[in-house]
């Protein structure tokens, strides 16, 4: 330190340390030490938090970037819903159903994309509809195409015949499987469903758990107080499944959730993200003739939503520390009518920096269409610092790997530092914040350094803390690799 010019910030920086390492150190000590492997972590949640320190974490709201996909089509109609995009190595799939009348025949539609931006309906020659197999239709077998959800199967046991699998079905039938070689064609696995207790007239999706070892399905139930929610049932060969057990939320009030659309995010499958709709569904902002004006049909009057965000990492326990909108309802009357804004499942990465959320929007309308709306890479939420500075201080963990990297910002005047200590809160020689490289800037990748050496591959299985000193900026994730 005496080789070191002391600025009042660096001050600033010492004394958070001192406040947040002196308190309930018997506590820290007796902390059960994570796991946390090479895993990446984004801070939905305060799995790995142990203090923050004039630091919170905050949910962002993705950006509009406009319409991508009308359901224009006679076939389509103003009904389309239940989206799924997939992407298929350089080639995103779109999946959803096609209904044009309220009370009419539903299928299952497609459309790709070669950027998630621009799509296309291809003319698969599939299905006769109104007279003709020039269409985009993959599915005519209702029940099962009411909500039709596909998943990618990276199951490393499947059979690659079987890449594509799907579920769909009613309460009625049950949720019948599917596979598919080339996510087109489509053939039934058995007539006879594979999950049967459950409610089932919503989106009912499911996926290989790489971190679980087994396929996952989250489904509509509803609860004795007449609540839309959620239970799950896993398998280990998608077709004997467990008794479901029902969602929890911890202590959050009930809502109704139409849609969950929970699925692993693609840069830390270990933790399912939640981007569903919830119905208000005794609210009513329009009258009856902006409705008719809108020309939305009369069985969409009644209710609100909006997109929500919670996130899980297996089990019957749902995280919902971010409660308000993920996406509000836009401007414009079109925007707040009944089942809306109701999100596809998936997120999917559309530029190096970029991922793409989209959103069905004017449902009941003859407007209806698809919206994409980005955040950058792992940019759901952050831990945030204001001007006066904070610390984030982890709970122990292990680690593997050689380097630390984290994904930041800072303005032009705020900073981030990172001290690595033992699991009881000392401070390593060679890794103190005195010794941190100063963080500035805006990185989707930066390899954190000490004195210049970013090697910490001799620390690696020692459960270990990190120690962030921030101001004025946002720590997206972090990753040791």
């Amino acid at each position: 330190m005496k080789n070191l010019k002391l600025t009042d910030i660096f001050f600033r920086i010492l004394i958070l340390s001192l406040f947040a390492g002196c308190k309930d150190s018997n506590e820290s000590t007796n902390q059960k030490t994570i796991q946390l492997g090479s895993n990446r972590e984004i801070f939905v949640d305060h799995y790995l938090i142990d203090k923050l320190e004039g630091t919170n974490i905050i949910l962002h709201n993705p950006t509009d970037k406009g319409v991508v996909m009308y359901f224009d089509k006679p076939w389509e109609g103003q009904f389309c819903t239940y989206t799924t995009i997939l992407k298929d190595e350089n080639l995103f799939r779109l999946y959803y159903r096609g209904l044009p009348d309220i009370s009419g025949t539903e299928i299952t539609c497609y459309a790709e994309s070669q950027d998630g931006i621009n799509w296309e309906k291809p003319s698969l020659l599939l299905c006769e509809i109104m007279g003709s197999k020039e269409n985009n239709v993959l599915l005519d077998s209702k029940p099962i195409t009411h909500n039709f959800s596909p998943f990618i199967d990276t199951n490393p046991e499947s059979n690659p015949e079987q890449k594509y699998k799907a579920l769909g079905g009613s309460t009625k039938s049950g949720l019948i499987p599917y596979t598919s070689p080339d996510g087109i064609h489509w053939m039934k696995l058995q007539d006879e469903s594979v999950i049967k207790k459950g409610k089932f007239d919503s989106q009912n999706v499911l996926f290989w758990s790489e971190s679980e070892g087994q396929y996952v399905c989250y489904f509509r139930i509803f609860t004795e107080k007449k609540f839309r929610s959620v239970s799950r049932t896993t398998s280990k060969d998608f077709i004997h499944w467990t008794e479901p057990v029902e969602m929890t939320y911890g202590d959050n009030p009930p809502e109704q959730m139409y849609t969950q659309q929970t699925s692993p995010y693609f840069r830390a499958p270990h933790i399912y993200l939640a981007i569903g709709a919830r119905l208000v569904s005794d609210r009513q902002t329009l009258t009856e003739e902006q409705l008719i004006t809108l020309k939305v049909d009369s069985s969409q009057y009644k209710g609100l939503s909006e997109p929500y965000f919670m996130s899980t990492r297996g089990g019957n326990l749902y995280d919902r520390t971010f409660m308000e909108s993920f996406i509000r309802p836009g401007i414009g009357l079109n925007n707040w009518t009944a089942r809306t804004n109701y999100p596809a499942l998936n997120v999917v990465q559309t530029g190096p920096e970029e991922m793409s959320i989209y959103v069905n929007q004017d449902y009941a309308q003859p407007t209806a269409h698809l919206h994409r709306y980005s955040l950058r890479l792992d940019g759901f939420t952050s831990i945030k610092a204001p001007y006066s500075g904070g610390v984030v201080i982890t709970k122990p963990f292990t680690f593997t790997g050689k380097e630390l990297e984290v994904n930041y910002s800072t303005s032009v005047a705020g900073e981030i530092r990172i001290e690595l200590q033992d699991k009881n809160g000392k401070p390593l020689p060679g890794y103190t914040l005195e010794e941190a490289q100063l963080l500035i800037g805006n990185e989707i990748s930066r390899v954190v350094t000490w004195n210049g050496n970013g090697d910490i591959e001799k620390l690696a299985s020692k459960p270990i803390r990190l120690h962030i000193y921030m101001k004025d900026a946002d720590l997206y994730s972090i990753r040791f690799k």
